[in-house]
């Protein structure tokens, strides 16, 4: 049940989203995370997994801050963090000077699997969080659900289930799910890695035609280079763990994106940068497995 991009474009447009012409000159806006000298380890004292090491970054407000390393480094770890889930065991976040503590509305993560209530409709998925806390006027909730809903594409699904949608379908649905809540700062855990190809295309287009219009903070988790490269204004490399930023490139490409960029000499550098390091980390991760092995 997939949706071509012709039809995307349409229900971007009818959402009110920003002409592609003018989405590049949108004015950033969003929120400024720092991470200062954070740490964090699982298990006993005696026989610790060390993630994060003193790892310190600056995210800035209204970009694509995209996050990739090797498997294993910590990147869930950071989310939970970022997210408030979990607490460092030294250092500290903050946002716009806050100090994170715990979860909160101001900070909406997109996971890998899909977190939609299989019993309550689209309309109703979307609405939940701000009905439960009670901040919105119920009319005026109702209206803004649907306009978002509209906005990403479901307009005529708002009464189907979960079930009943595509894989896309429902990446976006959870996309409304969270910018209901007007979040200063949006966090994707690699949230189209389940997609089959085409699927996945697809949601990386319609996912920067809303990250064009307003600008929001973006903390973006992926495993796929080229996923990367399309998407950020700053791709973050990690090192293998203990976690550390090793490189921060930043993507020029210009916006509003294409696939096509993909193909440029500009983007093919990005790539082969990115690789080169991901790949001496992955190595230094298999020498360090090997050593326990007979």
């Amino acid at each position: 049940m997939l949706t071509n991009r012709n039809s995307i474009a349409r229900a971007a447009s009818a959402g009110g989203a920003t002409k592609s012409n003018k989405a590049a000159s949108t004015p950033a806006t969003g929120s400024t995370i720092e991470l200062t000298n954070v740490s964090k380890a699982y298990g006993e004292e005696w026989l610790s997994d060390q993630i994060l090491d003193n790892l310190s970054l600056s995210i800035a407000p209204g970009e694509m801050t995209v996050i990739v390393g090797p498997s294993g480094c910590g990147k869930s770890t950071l989310v939970n963090l970022l997210a408030g889930f979990e607490e460092p065991d030294s250092g500290k976040i903050t946002i716009d000077g806050e100090e994170i503590t715990g979860p909160g509305k101001d900070r909406m993560v997109v996971f890998q699997e899909t977190a939609l209530i299989p019993w309550q409709t689209t309309f109703e998925n979307v609405v939940f969080g701000p009905k439960l806390r009670g901040d919105m006027k119920t009319a005026d909730l109702e209206k803004e659900a649907k306009k978002l809903l509209v906005k990403v594409g479901l307009g005529e699904f708002m009464s189907k289930f979960p079930l009943q949608l595509s894989g896309g379908m429902q990446r976006r649905a959870e996309l409304a799910r969270a910018l209901i809540n007007e979040p200063k700062v949006m966090i994707m855990d690699e949230p189209f890695r389940g997609l089959d190809a085409m699927s996945r295309s697809l949601m990386q287009e319609f996912f920067l035609q809303l990250f064009e219009e307003n600008r929001r903070t973006n903390v973006f988790v992926t495993s796929e280079i080229d996923e990367a490269i399309f998407l950020a204004d700053n791709l973050i490399v990690l090192t293998n763990k203990p976690t550390k930023v090793e490189k921060i490139i930043d993507i020029k490409l210009p916006r509003p994106r294409n696939y096509s960029m993909l193909t440029s000499a500009e983007a093919f550098e990005y790539k082969r940068e990115t690789m080169a390091i991901l790949h001496e980390e992955a190595m230094k991760s298999f020498a360090n497995t090997s050593k326990g092995v007979a």
